[in-house]
């Protein structure tokens, strides 16, 4: 069973193939374009997918050395994400599966990377605690079965990996500022300034005060020119601030394993790539004697493997998306 996966939610076109479980190929085009503005642009993302969403799923199925042919479904995600972007990747989808005669697996994104875990071996077995971190959303989920979820917190305002690339563009770093505070952090000291951990009952996550944080942090004089103190100690906010942001991760992260007594963990998502979250992830777990899973950094970030290894277990279940299917820019978490 060969099923192709497709990936268009944000501003990455990607495709991969999948077969019988294990991934063969897997292709993605970054639209490098946004960078200029900071951010992305939904209508420049979309018009993106449009011109690149035919190359890359020839390039998915010719590194595989398979055949348009070969395929026995499509799988693709259908949201949350941006509307117009996940129109291209979807329709594109929804005309092959058609074309083909074949089924086509709607997939929710933060399902793609629940199961981003499944794309790599060793894989987890059920049940497990997973943590969600990425640029969009951040929340602690209990996956019970094969698509059978509890979600335990979320958070409520800004994402863990939005916050990143905030407080990235706020000390002038590049679009996606989150891999540049991360590099910058490696060589400076979190315990130049303590940011302020939100402190939540429950398993809810809060980033937007320790954001605001390092907005008045930087208005502020400290003795000299802003410029000067930035070329000083561009590191050491950045490690300051990534230490704020993986202690309230962790600490919601252990609360969860305690409350569920949970043996595996998993983290995915973009910030899962993050090298102090991924080392304290390790010393917690080694120390809890758990056991730990987070998917290899190129599938962290938004892909078409985890697209199509979570639409290859639900096929296997049993479960397919009728030709109605409609792009859903705010779908929820099921």
């Amino acid at each position: 069973m060969t099923i192709l996966g497709i990936e268009s939610s944000c501003d990455d076109t990607a495709a991969a193939l999948v077969t019988n479980g294990r991934l063969v190929s897997s292709i993605v085009s970054s639209q490098v374009l946004h960078e200029q503005f900071g951010g992305v642009v939904p209508e420049l993302a979309s018009r993106d997918h449009q011109r690149n969403i035919v190359s890359v799923v020839e390039q998915a199925i010719e590194t595989a050395d398979a055949s348009i042919e070969s395929i026995d479904a499509v799988a693709v995600t259908y949201g949350p994400g941006l509307a117009g972007s996940l129109l291209v990747g979807l329709s594109y989808g929804k005309a092959l599966a058609a074309a083909r005669g074949i089924p086509l697996v709607g997939v929710n994104h933060l399902d793609g990377h629940i199961y981003s875990v499944f794309i790599e071996e060793p894989v987890p077995e059920f049940p497990f605690l997973c943590l969600v971190a990425s640029g969009g959303h951040t929340m602690l989920v209990h996956v019970d079965a094969e698509f059978r979820h509890e979600l335990l917190g979320s958070t409520r305002d800004d994402a863990a990996g939005e916050a990143f690339d905030k407080v990235g563009k706020m000390l002038g770093l590049p679009f996606p500022g989150g891999p540049e505070v991360d590099r910058l952090a490696s060589a400076g000291d979190p315990g130049f300034h303590r940011f302020p951990r939100a402190a939540l009952d429950g398993f809810d996550f809060s980033f937007s005060g320790v954001k605001t944080s390092v907005l008045y942090f930087l208005k502020q004089p400290h003795g000299q020119d802003r410029h000067v103190f930035l070329e000083q100690h561009l590191e050491d906010v950045c490690a300051s601030f990534q230490d704020a942001v993986v202690s309230m991760l962790m600490t919601q992260l252990a609360k969860a394993v305690d409350a569920t007594g949970a043996a595996r963990v998993a983290i995915v998502g973009g910030v899962s790539a993050n090298t102090a979250l991924r080392e304290a992830a390790e010393r917690y777990c080694e120390d809890r004697g758990l056991a730990l899973f987070i998917p290899s950094p190129i599938y962290c970030m938004d892909n078409a493997a985890m697209i199509a290894t979570a639409g290859y277990y639900k096929l296997i279940a049993g479960l397919s998306s009728p030709f109605t299917l409609t792009a859903d820019a705010n779908a929820a978490f099921s």
